[in-house]
């Protein structure tokens, strides 16, 4: 089995070691070691402290290690930290993980790596997974979308088909994006918001329909 470590040591990173398990349970293939977090001396106040291994300089020659995964939500975290670990340790694979309850069409989608998809999302056809994207749980994705890298839905966002979410975007609990719509990178879509037209880069968008958030004021 192969040997991996979860960047992260909070809630979603013992969900991420669950989502390990639940994959091992059909097929044994990972064997996991313990958390990793970038400054071992202070432990946030939910951090699974009695499993961390200690900060990423534990990773330094220590030959044991053969995977890493993310255990964070957050994109902007998220695009930092792939770029300061793959840029470290540029040996060490970042595996997809894929709940055995997640269905979408295999043979028409491109799931690239450090990809995870939570429990109980549906997919449908033609889909595409950017690296390090996220999918929560029970979350739906219709036919020929395209989920940008480090992109992360929270769960039962609800995609419709043909749309495209960014690079590093939020989608809150709950919300959801209409057929053809586009969320550029870096934006925000609030918990429970229905976007009904494109977003541009970098905004955050809140209500039913999403509007910016100077437009609510």
């Amino acid at each position: 089995m192969k040997k991996i470590a979860i960047i992260g040591a909070g809630g979603f990173a013992r969900e991420v070691t669950w989502l390990i398990r639940d994959i091992n349970r059909d097929a044994p293939q990972f064997d996991f070691l313990g958390y990793l977090v970038s400054d071992a001396s202070r432990p946030a106040e939910h951090d699974s402290k009695e499993l961390t291994l200690g900060d990423f300089n534990w990773l330094d020659g220590n030959n044991q290690v053969e995977a890493l995964a993310l255990g964070i939500g957050s994109p902007t975290s998220k695009i930092k930290l792939v770029a300061e670990l793959t840029s470290r340790f540029p040996k060490l694979e970042w595996p997809a993980l894929i709940h055995p309850s997640v269905q979408f069409d295999r043979s028409t989608a491109n799931v690239e790596r450090g990809v995870v998809l939570c429990a109980g999302s549906i997919g449908t056809v033609n889909l595409e997974f950017g690296e390090f994207s996220m999918v929560n749980l029970l979350c739906t994705i219709g036919h020929e979308s395209r989920i940008g890298r480090c992109a992360a839905l929270m769960p039962t966002v609800n995609i419709s088909g043909g749309v495209v979410i960014g690079e590093g975007v939020l989608l809150g609990t709950g919300a959801q994006v209409l057929q053809y719509v586009s969320v550029g990178p870096g934006a925000t879509v609030g918990a429970g918001a229905v976007v009904t037209k494109n977003v541009e880069p970098g905004t955050t968008v809140v209500g039913i329909p999403a509007k910016p958030l100077a437009e609510r004021k």
